[in-house]
């Protein structure tokens, strides 16, 4: 079992080791909805900041995504009853998590990494490597629940499957994603959610303009001109540091 055979206080955490994790890994699991969601959010929290990728992060990672068909996991209230405390499904919560870990991992993070630290860059990172080596296996346990009846939870897995199929093995896997990103656009308003799935689809190569709203739109184009803003600053930054020989 992953969480005895794990050597978890010799893993770096946010703050410190992760000798805490199996107890609060293990909790996730608990009947009672408050213990579940205080868990998840203790567990997580400690391999979550600033986009970091630490060693604990993988196994954390892949015990959550084996937990995700769970039967406590699947039988979660996704009522969101009035009369009972406002506790997230879990199952959206470790999702997301997955997701945003991806995000972290990914192409576009590894290249910026790359960039800085070199070629070697992830033969160094044993962490980010260990993540992005995992991607297949998370793939198959979210996968099945994109097509989960609740919104919030399909959603949640397609905006974790996204990133997931970067990975050379998933990439054909992109073809049946296209599906559930076109029923996102038709359905969901989370503007998160329109900006990721849309730039994924334009990164595969769709056109999305029939796909977009105004507020696509308008948000499309605001990022275009702050990106130009940034870099005409950047330009006008390094002009006026280097554009004269230096006084000294």
């Amino acid at each position: 079992m992953l969480l005895d055979n794990t050597d978890w206080a010799s893993l770096a955490t946010v703050r410190g080791t992760g000798e805490a994790l199996p107890t609060e890994l293990a909790r996730i699991l608990s009947p009672d909805p408050a213990v579940r969601s205080a868990a998840a959010d203790n567990a997580l929290r400690a391999v979550t900041h600033q986009n970091t990728i630490y060693e604990a992060t993988a196994p954390v990672a892949l015990f959550t995504a084996a937990i995700l068909s769970h039967p406590v996991i699947a039988a979660d209230d996704f009522s969101h009853d009035a009369d009972t405390p406002p506790y997230r499904p879990t199952l959206v919560r470790l999702l997301e998590w997955l997701g945003d870990t991806a995000y972290d991992a990914d192409d576009e993070c590894f290249a910026i990494s790359e960039g800085h630290c070199g070629t070697g860059f992830l033969y160094e990172d044993r962490e980010m490597r260990a993540f992005r080596d995992l991607r297949p296996a998370i793939f198959s346990a979210v996968r099945p629940l994109l097509g989960h009846e609740n919104a919030e939870v399909h959603d949640a897995a397609l905006l974790a499957a996204i990133p997931l199929t970067e990975h050379p093995f998933l990439s054909a896997h992109r073809a049946l994603l296209v599906g559930h990103a076109r029923r996102l656009l038709a359905t969901s308003t989370d503007r998160h959610h329109r900006d990721r799935v849309l730039d994924a689809m334009r990164a595969w190569g769709h056109d999305t303009r029939a796909l977009e709203n105004a507020d696509d739109i308008a948000a499309r184009e605001s990022r275009v001109r702050l990106k130009a803003e940034r870099d005409s600053w950047w330009a006008a930054d390094g002009a006026d540091g280097y554009s004269e020989t230096p006084p000294f």
